[in-house]
């Protein structure tokens, strides 16, 4: 969990280089359907222009087809998602039914000001889902995506009028989730102001859960890698088929 632009997409993507565990991510999910034009897509490109929440129904679609997707092995960070009370009764039942509940949900508790500057210099790689940011994690050329060399764009919802939307959203709708999962016992607090700072502290509370040590670099060199790794986690000690950063 965390408010937009907490840094959730970094660090799934961290845990995802590091432990090889599979990230699905709502946000991506929805963008792709967007891109693609999809019903769906078509359905949810007005709200997400405007700042809002896609209605539970949508998401809850989508998530489940990319969820069902996974094998019995595949551990999964779910990134973005559930992100209303009703999403996480939804995903309750329906992990409950297939025996994997969920093991851990994290928490990124970011001052509100600095998640704002975040949002002024973030730009991303459209197609592939890259981010950068000018100020801590630019890319190598002005302007140009890493990988590719082609343009970087803003997000359309990452205006600072739209912003602010986003932001009463989630806490009039997705805040609610800290007292859902606090009375569960899965909820997992991490304070900061950087994601670098964070970060070390999500490996010390897997790694107590886990019983195990570093097995890994502590974190990639560029926070922009893709989100399509399929390894199943080394983390194997306890039973772990979820987490999420929602």
């Amino acid at each position: 969990m965390g408010c937009p632009g907490a840094g959730k997409g970094t660090q799934t993507k961290w845990l995802a280089s590091n432990y090889g565990i599979r990230t699905i991510s709502s946000g991506d999910v929805l963008r792709s359907n967007v891109l693609q034009k999809t019903p769906v897509g078509l359905q949810a490109k007005a709200i997400i222009e405007a700042g809002g929440l896609v209605n539970d129904s949508l998401v809850n679609d989508l998530m489940l087809t990319e969820m069902k997707g996974m094998s019995d092995s595949q551990c999964y960070v779910l990134d973005g998602f559930p992100r209303t009370v009703p999403q996480a009764e939804m995903l309750d039942a329906w992990l409950k039914q297939n025996g994997t509940p969920l093991a851990m949900v994290i928490n990124l508790d970011v001052p509100w000001n600095v998640i704002l500057q975040r949002i002024e210099d973030r730009w991303i790689h459209a197609p592939s889902g890259r981010t950068y940011n000018i100020s801590y994690n630019p890319p190598l050329l002005s302007g140009r995506d890493d990988v590719t060399g082609e343009p970087l764009t803003k997000r359309s919802d990452d205006d600072v009028d739209i912003f602010k939307s986003r932001l009463e959203a989630y806490r009039s709708q997705t805040m609610p989730l800290i007292g859902y999962y606090t009375n569960q016992g899965i909820l997992c607090n991490f304070k900061g102001s950087t994601s670098d700072e964070i970060y070390p502290q999500i490996q010390d509370t897997l790694h107590a859960y886990y019983g195990c040590s570093i097995t890994a670099d502590t974190k990639p060199a560029k926070t922009c890698t893709s989100t399509d790794s399929t390894s199943v986690s080394t983390l194997s000690q306890k039973p772990l088929r979820a987490a999420s950063v929602a």
